[in-house]
């Protein structure tokens, strides 16, 4: 199932289903706290939100190989964890911003498949990770890596913590429509060029080993969202290196789920 928050003609938000992005059925229940029905009722759609508004974003960097390879990171002990805020979370069709009070001009795209979490949950093995997964969506981990690498004290939260540097959706893949994580493809289209086309099966920490990892000794909350890495691609590996601008359009798509694109303006003033 395919699982939407919606804003309805009322102006209402509704988690909903659709087969086919265009007619929307209410679900009888938030699909976080209740049983996945759908319901007779067709709705109205207004606009497409981001498809949880989650309590907490945890992110894993240099997760792939070859994007290791391109950015001259060495292999980590551990997978490499920082946050980003509920705060910058954005609406599929809605525009990234590029900071302009906190100024950078190499903002960058990074395509993720992002793993819900639909059960609270701690301490999980690998084996019984999956157990607690609601879905899957598609994940910009938007990124100014001036802010991330030069000016953000060693951390790399800076950077990727402005508003609308998360976008997301346009909608939760249920497990049963992803029965395996790693056997994805996923790319990013900048202007309508591929940038980034690579294989989940390139991550270095699978996503049961992510989650089992996350939630040692620390409990995850439904509607938890955690990012998993982006494969390589990204504009700072290229020669030269190729970075957002006003008027730019992404999209980001990710083997059954489906397509987030995004256009791309300066913040205002």
């Amino acid at each position: 199932m395919k699982i939407y928050r919606v804003q309805d003609s009322g102006h209402q938000v509704l988690y909903a289903t659709s087969d086919n992005g265009r007619d929307f059925f209410a679900l009888a229940d938030d699909p976080f706290y209740g049983e996945l029905r759908v319901t007779n009722q067709q709705l109205e759609v207004r606009s497409i939100l981001a498809p949880v508004e989650p309590p907490a974003v945890l992110c894993i960097g240099v997760n792939y190989l070859k994007h290791l390879e391109e950015m001259g990171h060495p292999k980590p002990e551990y997978p490499v964890m920082f946050l980003k805020p509920p705060s910058a979370l954005l609406d599929p069709g809605a525009a990234i911003q590029l900071p302009r009070a906190l100024r950078s001009d190499r903002v960058d795209y990074e395509v993720e498949l992002a793993v819900v979490i639909g059960t609270r949950c701690k301490n999980v093995t690998p084996a019984n990770a999956l157990d607690y997964v609601l879905g899957y969506t598609i994940a910009n981990d938007v990124s100014a890596r001036d802010w991330q690498k030069d000016h953000g004290g060693g951390q790399w939260c800076r950077g990727k913590m402005f508003d609308t540097f998360l976008p997301l959706g346009p909608c939760i893949a249920t497990r049963d429509d992803i029965p395996d994580s790693g056997q994805l493809a996923l790319a990013t289209r900048l202007n309508g060029e591929t940038m980034q086309a690579s294989h989940t099966g390139d991550m270095i920490s699978p996503v049961p080993e992510l989650i089992a990892f996350l939630s040692g000794s620390t409990t995850l909350e439904p509607g938890t969202v955690i990012l998993t890495g982006t494969p390589s691609g990204v504009g700072a590996g290229r020669d030269p290196e190729v970075y957002l601008k006003p008027g730019d359009q992404l999209e980001l798509e990710i083997d059954g789920i489906g397509v987030l694109a995004n256009p791309v303006e300066e913040e205002p003033a």
